[in-house]
């Protein structure tokens, strides 16, 4: 039996409760310098996380838990390391203690979510449906209170009676856990206003500690003694957060629409509605020259950890003699809809009877960045600069080979008629934009013909 660490405090503590969208790093973050005790992430499902893989990410200062698909799951950092409780959902006692492994050294807590009454848990077997099975309840806090060092608590909701409630709360009660919390019908919306209402709230319902929702989404600063900050200051903070620690922009923007909820109609609504990119985000609330500043830094970090460990930039198909390099990106934006550099790349090779272009990709483990290589007519072509996603880095390899060719690119602007004859490519998604592309393993080559990558949108992971 491991010993439990039971370094994490449940008493008298304000806790900012886990939202679906919502407890990602920044937000997690926000309400930590707001006067948050303790922060919980949004559920995250066993399945999904043991196909993870644990990444220290150098330039932002984080640890990412990685899916295979190159998407973050779970992002932490050492500031938080002390008060983060991480929630999963679960149906099965060895995959919950095989997660509970895999995080508990980068959190302070691990919790089981069993109130989420939301189908695609329940459907699993996970969230409100454990409620029905206590036995299974049962095996899945003691196997994880026996197996890992971490505090493990739960979440539930009330059940038909109060008779029903206790008799399970006392089951619990004997795993060994540290706490449990228990989602009734809500307080945020009617109860909880300002700050003062918290402690209010903890004296009506006799609990040690209280769990914040939906008015700390609204307005994070629900947690400062002081007194609720402007919103305006408030999405500010939230959107630096959200640049600095590379938060997917469909992500952020959601946390910012819960903010501004009324405001939503308002000018600056409307340009938090249209945005497509985090730099779009940070250019509608007033944050442009944040945005770049903040980009050239992590440049300039990441630049320097592979100055520093060479080995990480080990390359293949980089600095091979011959190779065209340019300093250039593909932006999405400066591109008419549906077409890309990649589309007219390849009607130039059709066209002068070329093989099609050649791809030839690279994933570097330092920070999970792509490059990659064209080749076509036997010269190679790449960007000096390294994109978020290997669709991206294609496009800019093809820019090279474009500009370098003196041809057309397709920018908006620039007319080339015959690609209208021919099947369009669907269009490549925007630079912060869900990804949909085959897994690429560090440091791992991979080598295709060009092919018709169509985009489509990732299913944001939830939790409640």
């Amino acid at each position: 039996m491991i010993g439990n660490s039971l370094s994490l405090c449940y008493h008298n503590k304000l806790i900012l409760a886990p939202m679906v969208r919502v407890g990602t790093l920044p937000m997690r973050l926000l309400a930590l310098d707001y006067g948050a005790d303790i922060v919980y992430c949004e559920e995250l499902i066993d399945l999904k996380m043991l196909q993870c893989k644990r990444v220290v990410n150098e330039v932002l200062g984080t640890v990412d838990f990685v899916a295979p698909d190159d998407r973050v799951v779970f992002r932490t950092c050492e500031r938080e390391q002390s008060r983060v409780v991480f929630q999963m959902g679960t149906s099965d006692a060895e995959r919950a203690l095989a997660v509970a492994r895999l995080v508990e050294n980068d959190v302070a807590g691990i919790d089981v979510n069993m109130g989420c009454p939301k189908e695609y848990s329940t459907k699993g077997g996970m969230g409100a449906a454990l409620l029905s099975d206590p036995d299974k309840i049962e095996k899945i806090l003691s196997t994880l209170v026996k197996g890992t060092h971490r505090p493990v608590t739960c979440k539930i909701r009330i059940l038909p009676s109060l008779e029903d409630t206790l008799t399970l709360v006392k089951r619990i009660e004997r795993t060994g856990i540290s706490a449990i919390a228990v989602h009734g019908s809500g307080g945020s919306h009617d109860h909880i206003q300002r700050h003062l209402d918290i402690e209010d709230f903890r004296r009506a319902t006799a609990a040690s500690s209280v769990m914040v929702a939906r008015a700390a989404m609204w307005n994070p600063s629900i947690f400062l003694k002081d007194g609720l900050r402007p919103l305006e200051e408030v999405i500010q903070k939230y959107i630096r957060y959200a640049v600095q620690y590379d938060n997917h922009y469909t992500n952020t923007k959601y946390c910012l629409c819960q903010m501004l909820r009324e405001q939503l109609e308002s000018p600056q609504g409307r340009l938090l509605h249209a945005a497509q990119s985090s730099q779009d985000i940070c250019e509608a609330f007033g944050l442009g020259a944040f945005y770049e500043e903040t980009i050239r830094e992590l440049d300039a970090r990441r630049a320097d950890l592979l100055a520093k460990t060479p080995e990480a930039a080990e390359n293949p198909a980089e600095d091979a003699s011959g190779i065209i390099k340019m300093t250039v990106r593909f932006d999405r934006r400066a591109y008419p809809p549906q077409i890309t550099p990649k589309m007219y790349l390849l009607e130039w090779c059709r066209r002068e009877k070329l093989s099609q272009p050649v791809y030839e990709t690279v994933q570097r483990p330092i920070d999970r960045m792509f490059c990659s290589v064209v080749t076509v007519a036997e010269q190679k072509y790449q960007s000096t600069l390294w994109d978020k996603s290997k669709k991206l880095a294609e496009q800019t390899a093809a820019i090279v080979c474009l500009r370098s060719q003196g041809l057309p690119e397709g920018r908006l602007g620039e007319e080339s008629p015959s690609l209208n004859k021919r099947k369009r490519e669907a269009p490549d998604q925007d630079p912060g934009g869900p990804r949909v592309q085959e897994p690429v393993l560090p440091g791992e080559i991979c080598k295709k013909p060009f092919v018709n990558l169509g985009s489509s949108e990732d299913r944001l992971l939830e939790g409640c």
